[in-house]
């Protein structure tokens, strides 16, 4: 199947997409700040646990040099490392909040990817897949999310600057736009989320497996086909009409 790279494999998202690749036949590498969190996503299978902050640039060098010596390729990359980041309005966010959020988010999909990219390019056969985890708010914010919404918004361009510039080389780029599937992150969610209008309401979620599902098909795909960018979310989440 191939070899690949799972940011944020610790919980949530990241250890539903990797456990389902493992589960596929994909030799996983599994990057996470926690390496006993790597190791609980690795239960059972053969992974490669690597602890890595995505937003060093010397532990990303480190994660693919590791892959590198196991494996000797990357033939995708699943950028989905990320945190919520401070809340309220955009005078209550403090600078320091601001840019750990931009560090996580956007410089260390960007690390990943740069990573990933000069591999892919150099392997023989070339090429390989990079695979952003955008977020609904890519698109529409929720309030007082001004840090997160500003880099999900940011990894839309990098997705589409990767796949511009990946096309000689045979790298495709896709994106995958997440809605309210359940997780440690999304828990609140269930019991409360401030609307646009100030209310508080409780929104639904949807099964995880779901999403590991539609990243283990964009990841199968041949490399000249490509899914560009695919939303998932919970059918009634109030994302269509927000606000």
């Amino acid at each position: 199947m191939g070899v690949a790279v799972v940011t944020g494999a610790g919980s949530g998202l990241g250890r539903s997409i990797a456990r389902a690749l493992l589960s596929a036949g994909y030799d996983v590498a599994l990057a996470g700040r926690r390496a006993e969190a790597l190791a609980e996503t690795a239960e059972g299978f053969d992974a490669l646990a690597v602890p890595t902050d995505v937003g060093d640039p010397g532990q990303v060098d480190a994660l693919f040099d590791a892959v590198c010596q196991r494996w000797g390729r990357v033939d995708v990359l699943v950028n989905n490392a990320g945190s919520f980041g401070p809340s309220g309005d955009l005078d209550e966010i403090a600078v320091p909040d601001w840019l750990s959020t931009v560090q996580t988010n956007l410089t260390g999909a960007f690390l990943c990817a740069r990573a990933a990219f000069g591999l892919m390019k150099r392997q023989r056969p070339q090429g390989g897949r990079i695979i952003n985890n955008g977020s609904i708010s890519a698109h529409a914010p929720r309030p007082g999310s001004a840090a997160y919404t500003a880099t999900k918004h940011a990894i839309t361009g990098l997705t589409k600057s990767i796949s511009l510039d990946g096309r000689p080389y045979d790298i495709a780029c896709g994106q995958i736009d997440i809605g309210n599937a359940e997780t440690e992150m999304t828990a609140g969610i269930k019991s409360g989320a401030r609307q646009a209008d100030g209310s508080v309401k409780p929104e639904p979620t949807f099964d995880a497996t779901h999403v590991a599902n539609a990243v283990l098909y964009m990841a199968g795909l041949p490399l000249d086909a490509n899914v560009q960018f695919m939303t998932i979310t919970a059918t009634k989440m109030p994302f269509l009409g927000r606000g």
